[in-house]
C-alpha cells in the first residue's frame, strides 16, 4: 500500500483526495473500489469515505460523519438530547438541523437525517464536541437541541405551562436537574426565529420556574 490508512482516523475523505493519494496507481478509481472491497474503506455517499475500524483502530463517530455527509449542519434533537444523557432511550438515528433541504442518508453506519431551519435559528447555541481528544464536530448544546425537537416536532401544540411541564418530564423522561440547568439565554435568542414562539416561551418559563426552586432550597 502506498499509504497509511491509519493517518485518518475516521474522519471522511472525498474520492477526489483518495484519487490523488492513489496517483501512483494506474487506475485510482479502480483501487478506490478495490479498497471498499476488502472493508478497508466504507463508502458513506458517492464521493465520500471513511477507512473502517479494523484499520485504524479508532471508534468511528457517527457524529463527525453526519457533519461532513452533509452540511452545513450540527448534531441535535433526540441525537444530541441522548448524547448528553438528558433523556433514557438509546437513539440509532443520527439527526442533524441544516440550512439546506431536508435529507436522509441510508448508509452502512446507520441512518442520518437532517431537518430544515433558517440561517438565523442554526447559529444559536451550539458548541464544538471533542471525541477521544483528537476530533472534533458541531452539536447542540442541550438547550438548543431540546428547543430544535419541540420545534421540530410535527404536530406538537403546547398550550400551557402544565402541558410543557408534562412534556419534558413524562413525555421526554427529563429530570428536573436538567431542567433547572437549561440555559435560557439560548431560548430568548431562539424564539424571534422559530416556528413555535409561544411553545419556547412556556419553555422559558418551566425553565426560569425549576431555577427559582433551586435557589430557595
Amino acid at each position: 500500500m502506498i499509504f497509511n490508512f491509519e493517518k485518518f482516523r475516521n474522519v471522511p475523505i472525498a474520492s477526489v483526495v483518495l484519487q490523488h493519494l492513489l496517483s501512483d496507481y494506474q487506475f485510482p478509481k479502480n483501487k478506490i473500489i478495490s479498497l471498499e472491497k476488502d472493508g478497508t474503506i466504507l463508502r458513506l455517499k458517492k464521493g465520500l469515505y471513511v477507512v473502517t475500524e479494523k484499520f485504524t483502530g479508532k471508534t468511528i463517530s457517527r457524529e463527525l460523519i453526519a457533519n461532513h455527509l452533509y452540511g452545513p449542519s450540527y448534531i441535535s434533537l433526540e441525537t444530541a438530547l441522548s448524547y448528553f444523557n438528558m433523556i433514557p432511550e438509546r437513539v440509532y438515528e443520527v439527526r442533524s438541523m441544516t440550512t439546506k433541504r431536508s435529507k436522509n442518508f441510508n448508509t452502512k453506519l446507520g441512518v442520518f437525517t437532517y431537518q430544515t431551519t433558517s440561517k438565523e435559528y442554526f447559529s444559536i447555541g451550539l458548541r464544538i464536541e471533542n471525541f477521544e481528544n483528537e476530533i472534533a464536530f458541531l452539536i447542540a448544546t442541550p438547550t438548543k437541541a431540546l428547543c430544535d425537537l419541540i420545534v421540530s416536532t410535527s404536530h406538537l401544540r403546547i398550550q400551557s405551562l402544565k402541558a410543557m411541564q408534562s412534556y419534558l418530564l413524562e413525555d421526554l423522561r427529563i429530570e428536573q436537574e436538567w431542567i433547572k440547568d437549561l440555559d435560557l439565554d439560548i431560548v430568548y435568542q431562539s424564539i424571534p426565529f422559530s416556528k413555535k414562539k409561544n411553545e419556547l416561551n412556556f419553555l422559558a418559563q418551566v425553565i426560569t420556574y425549576y431555577q427559582l426552586i433551586n435557589k430557595n432550597l
